[in-house]
């Protein structure tokens, strides 16, 4: 994995911006030096943090892992569960220091969008992106430095999970509230600089991030429904339509789409029989789009699907013998959504449309279920190019739902249906398992870790130690059980 060199996390101000695109041909501003001029390029920044890092943090292998989404093929360690010792200050310093072989560009860049502060609507999408990176930063490792990170402060506290998730949602609010109808935004490869596009997916963002606390606060008149609510009732709407998506438009060449570059010249990763046989008992056309036959551009099978997953949780020397003797096992989606320009969503009308069956099943809307739910599963199958899903599938036992509203009794097929719209999203697949439980997953046959069970999170990197001991050490203390992979972060607890 390439990395830009480590700068400790706490170099500039923590204030959260947000950013947006006029035209592709933004592209080319990011050959110059964005952070080597006086005043930096705040359109080059923003389309390298959306191409470079949003993508990377949608494409995580060790997330996926962990989601069994996908299986090793050759270094096994990870699906293993080897101790994922991992720094997240490199995320900071402007590289993806989770181990997924990409290059990145990260928070820095957004905090100095801020710091320049050259147009409005600029910063507020600056600030949008950072919340989100932050989000999925806390879920990875629970509490981490966020009130006083990117200060400049080489020793900055650690938050408690609660107080981030706090903070992601006042900041993403402020921002929807402060963006203007006249102030640009350059470098947006994700939205072309549309406002009322932006102010959407902040209230989308919002609902998700109220959802994740649904363990913790469950009841309809508890702060995370109230903040769900909030986000869902605001003016400004949110994704509620696939044209409306968080996507990521690669041009290819520089800006490469990340599942291209998973494969570009290896083939480490799989679609996992986990996922294939959830795909195959559900008879989920999805599959189609979700496996592919081959790595290689050039093969005749490059555009094939595939639903022979690799098993997953297998020593090396087992792996290899099933992908040595299966030419066709599924690589991760199918070769046309990993081409150097295909695009990829962030976050999509299914999502939010699944989110809102899953507060409406615990009675925290008077949305129809039935209605969003089903919305939810059609935007998704959309989503892939696929046809709507037919009445057929929508009636199976394991997808319909049928419980009274309001009693959450109907968790396990939304939840279900939450983990498939996500793929290959790792963190939110690996999230929605931990929050849930559900699909249920069986931990790796072959496990190296003590107690064989699948990792609930990140422990912290021995440069966290090194360069703020105390701090981490403090954070890490307040893990039920210390810094290991079986504690559980703040909305996980039971």
């Amino acid at each position: 994995m390439k990395l830009r060199k480590y700068v400790p996390m706490l170099l500039m101000p923590l204030v959260f911006a947000a950013t947006g695109c006029d035209k592709i041909d933004d592209f080319g501003d990011t050959n110059q030096n964005p952070n080597g001029a006086s005043t930096p390029s705040v359109g080059a920044l923003l389309t390298n943090v959306e191409a470079n890092y949003i993508g990377d943090l949608a494409a995580n292998p060790r997330s996926g892992l962990y989601a069994q989404y996908f299986s090793e093929t050759q270094y096994t360690d990870a699906s293993l569960y080897a101790t994922p010792q991992l720094a997240f200050s490199g995320e900071f310093a402007g590289g993806n220091a989770d181990a997924t072989g990409y290059n990145g560009a990260g928070l820095i860049d957004l905090q100095t969008i801020i710091n320049t502060n050259s147009s409005n609507n600029q910063t507020q999408v600056a600030r949008i992106l950072l919340q989100y990176s932050f989000w999925t930063i806390t879920d990875r490792w629970g509490d981490i430095p966020y009130s006083q990170a990117l200060q400049g402060n080489t020793t900055p506290k650690f938050d408690t999970q609660e107080e981030v998730y706090r903070g992601i949602l006042t900041t993403l609010t402020d921002a929807v509230a402060k963006m203007d109808n006249a102030s640009p935004i350059t470098g947006d490869i994700i939205y072309n600089g549309n406002v009322a596009a932006w102010k959407k997916a902040a209230n989308s963002i919002r609902m998700l991030v109220a959802l994740r606390m649904s363990k913790v606060f469950r009841g309809a008149n508890d702060y995370a429904a109230t903040q769900f609510k909030a986000a869902l009732n605001d003016p400004a709407g949110y994704i509620d339509e696939n044209s409306e998506n968080m996507v990521l438009r690669y041009p290819g060449g520089n800006f490469r789409n990340p599942w291209y570059d998973l494969y570009n010249g290896r083939r480490d990763y799989a679609e996992s029989k986990t996922m294939t046989d959830l795909a195959s008992n559900l008879s989920d056309p999805r599959q189609q789009a979700f496996g592919g036959r081959s790595e290689d551009p050039t093969s005749p099978d490059y555009l094939q699907s595939s639903n022979l997953g690799v098993p997953y949780g297998l020593t090396r020397a087992r792996t290899e013998a099933f992908t040595n003797g299966n030419a066709g096992w599924a690589r991760i989606l199918r070769g046309d959504f990993r081409l150097e320009n295909s695009a990829q969503v962030i976050l999509g009308a299914a999502h939010i449309s699944l989110a809102r069956a899953e507060a409406a099943d615990y009675g925290w809307t008077a949305d129809n279920l039935a209605a969003v739910y089903r919305l939810g599963i059609e935007q998704s199958f959309a989503q892939w190019g696929l046809p709507a899903p037919s009445n057929a599938y929508l009636a199976q036992a394991a997808v319909a739902v049928s419980a009274t509203p309001g009693t959450g009794a109907n968790l396990q097929k939304i939840a279900t249906q939450r983990y498939i719209a996500f793929y290959p999203d790792g963190i939110q697949g690996w999230s929605v398992w931990r929050k849930t439980g559900f699909p249920v997953l069986t931990p790796a046959p072959d496990a190296t870790n003590a107690t064989k069970q699948i990792p609930r999170r990140y422990t912290y990197g021995q440069s966290e130690y090194g360069t703020n001991n105390a701090a981490t050490t403090e954070a890490a203390g307040r893990f039920q059980g210390g810094d290991v992979q079986d504690a559980r972060v703040w909305w996980d607890r039971p």
